[in-house]
């Protein structure tokens, strides 16, 4: 499909710079096939049925956006600073990330993070992608980046701020558990320990998976047709105990609640070809797009998307792509907040009844 399908025109001032103080604060629209409801994410427990199960992601965000510089190289190459997103690791100590400004990088260069930890360039790819070798000392990288980095927030939101204290605790979910991820599961930010409480007293069941959310869901489309892009691969695991709870509310009449595009996109993946779940644990880089069937997931809550994004893609190809432009028409017109940090909608598959 052309890329130019999936293009939206948002007004700037929609995009949310913060999270509201309280979590489960957010506005919520609701998307069904027989039309669209402005309701509150406090509103999901009542809309939910007793045997349906929602589905997070409790991967962690780990705070990989770095801040070094490489020094000079005489008077032809002066010193330079650079911004590094750590966005996958290779073995130890050694990872791929998104350099900018990566044109002044070559291979061999060094760049310094902190007085004892610099990382060497050992190659240059296109799109602003290197791959570092680092040097920490005794200690492994994982244990120095809570000192040196910090959280990976979006390119909309750094236009207008940097990352500080508050985004370490705002950008998880109150369910991140297994550290991984650059990027936050932002369907799950929604949630509060109150919000849990209800779903579960109305007899919906939580269930947890792990994707790592990586740079395959964020980065840009470059290409004009779907048909060329190409996802970066993102681990997850789905464990036995989740896809036996899963498979059993499909099997007593329940729903599946994906929180989340990255919830979804693992549950497809390890979804076999009658539509049970099996356990997984992998690699995934699965492309969703219109014309996708899909074969675990019944409702998707999910944050508002960027244009021509892979994500606003997935959503088109779960509710329909008039519809969710509708949707996200109506979202404007309303003033809803926009993305990470914005508020969440509420999809019900455009192929199955709405219930």
């Amino acid at each position: 499909m052309r890329i130019d399908l999936f293009d939206l025109d948002l007004p700037e001032r929609l995009i949310a710079l913060r999270p509201l103080a309280e979590r489960d604060g957010s506005r919520m629209l609701v998307v069904r096939p027989s039309g669209i409801q402005d309701a509150h994410f406090r509103d999901l427990s009542s809309i939910l049925s007793p045997k349906d199960i929602v589905v997070v992601n409790n991967t962690r965000v780990v705070p990989v956006a770095l801040s070094g510089h490489r020094p000079g190289r005489g008077d032809a190459a002066p010193a330079v600073s650079i911004d590094v997103t750590l966005i996958r690791r290779l073995r130890e100590n050694r990872w791929s990330a998104l350099a900018k400004p990566a044109r002044r990088l070559s291979v061999g260069d060094r760049i310094r993070f902190a007085p004892t930890v610099w990382a060497r360039v050992d190659r240059v790819a296109g799109a602003g992608e290197i791959e570092l070798a680092f040097e920490t000392g005794e200690r492994p990288l994982e244990q120095v980046l809570p000192k040196i980095g910090k959280m990976p927030l979006p390119p909309y939101i750094l236009k207008y701020r940097e990352a500080d204290a508050r985004d370490g605790s705002d950008y998880q979910t109150v369910f991140a558990a297994h550290e991984g991820a650059i990027a936050a599961p932002t369907a799950g930010l929604h949630f509060s320990e109150d919000t849990l409480g209800a779903l579960r007293a109305r007899g919906v069941a939580v269930a947890e998976v792990t994707l790592h959310v990586g740079a395959g869901t964020f980065l840009p489309v470059r290409v004009s047709d779907t048909d060329d892009h190409r996802m970066h691969p993102e681990w997850g695991s789905v464990s036995a105990e989740a896809a036996k709870a899963i498979n059993r509310a499909k099997e007593a009449g329940g729903r599946v609640v994906a929180i989340g595009t990255t919830s979804l996109r693992l549950m497809e993946s390890a979804a076999t070809g009658t539509g049970t779940l099996a356990p997984f644990s992998g690699e995934t880089d699965l492309f969703i797009t219109p014309g996708y069937r899909f074969r675990v997931v019944d409702l998707l809550l999910t944050n508002f998307h960027l244009p021509r994004s892979t994500l606003f893609m997935l959503v088109a190809a779960f509710a329909g792509l008039n519809t969710m432009k509708t949707a996200y028409a109506h979202a404007i017109a309303e003033e809803y907040r926009f993305y990470s940090y914005g508020d969440a909608s509420l999809l019900f598959r455009h192929d199955i009844c709405d219930g």
